[in-house]
């Protein structure tokens, strides 16, 4: 299938890692023009190179961002206009919030999760939506998590940011649809990236068990017997954020191997 995406621009966020980079790495294959953002310029200058050997397209670009900071996000499309002219396809993706339950969290917690996880993707939706307009099209995948569907104890701030975002995705697919936007919501399962690793750590240290037997219990929730990979995540992406979707928008997809039992 042709995915058309070869003369797209496309932005994706957070990108220096994890299912940020893979998906970067699958729109680089494809041959669209690939801007990836992160924090750290040194890891952001290494990711651009690997994409770049691994796919033989040299039109991956990249500049910091911190997607808590709307300075830092302002900075990213003012470049943006400048270098691009504006974006086609935008990937919104940031970091998980803080780990812990209710009573773990303060004010500053609330806070930043919801600058960084809920905020911040309102602030490069509105950005991008003008350049999106005016070609009449646009594609908007908002990336969030398996809470969306069914809570994660001990992930409060995921379940209340990414619901959200959930919500954001379905009103702005109403609303942009008639410019050919779609907007889709995609949240991961057990995918094996940094974070989850994280929270892997995390409940083994608070359950007084191994790792290995965090993972083990975790696989045994999860059909296809094994966690994901961020590529197997990135693909899906990568055809409902193209040109090659023309019809689906306003939707909030998992992929998890089956792992969730809501419906």
């Amino acid at each position: 299938m042709d995915l058309q995406l070869k003369d797209k621009i496309v932005l994706v966020t957070a990108s220096s890692k994890g299912l940020g980079k893979a998906t970067a790495l699958e729109f680089a294959k494809e041959g669209a023009t690939v801007l990836v953002s992160s924090r750290t310029e040194e890891t952001l200058a290494r990711t651009v190179e690997e994409i770049k050997q691994l796919t033989n397209n040299e039109r991956v670009y990249a500049k910091t961002c911190d997607m808590s900071s709307v300075e830092d996000i302002n900075a990213l499309f003012a470049w943006i206009k400048t270098e691009f002219g504006g974006v086609d396809i935008l990937v919104n993706n940031t970091g998980g919030p803080t780990a812990g339950g209710f009573k773990d969290l303060a004010d500053e917690d609330w806070m930043t999760a919801f600058e960084k996880n809920l905020l911040s993707y309102v602030r490069t939706t509105r950005a991008v939506l003008p350049h999106m307009q005016e070609n009449d099209f646009g594609r908007i995948i908002n990336i969030s998590s398996s809470s969306t569907k069914e809570v994660i104890d001990g992930l409060i701030l995921s379940n209340t940011f990414r619901s959200g975002m959930v919500g954001l995705t379905k009103s702005l697919a109403r609303e942009y649809a008639k410019h050919n936007i779609l907007v889709n919501t995609i949240g991961p399962g057990r995918i094996a990236t940094d974070r989850v690793a994280e929270l892997d750590r995390l409940a083994a240290s608070r359950q007084s068990i191994s790792i290995e037997d965090v993972i083990k219990r975790s696989e045994n929730l999860i059909p296809i017997g094994r966690y994901g990979q961020p590529e197997e995540f990135a693909k899906v992406v990568l055809f409902i954020a193209s040109p090659a979707n023309t019809y689906m928008t306003g939707q909030s997809l998992i992929i998890d191997g089956g792992m969730l039992k809501a419906l």
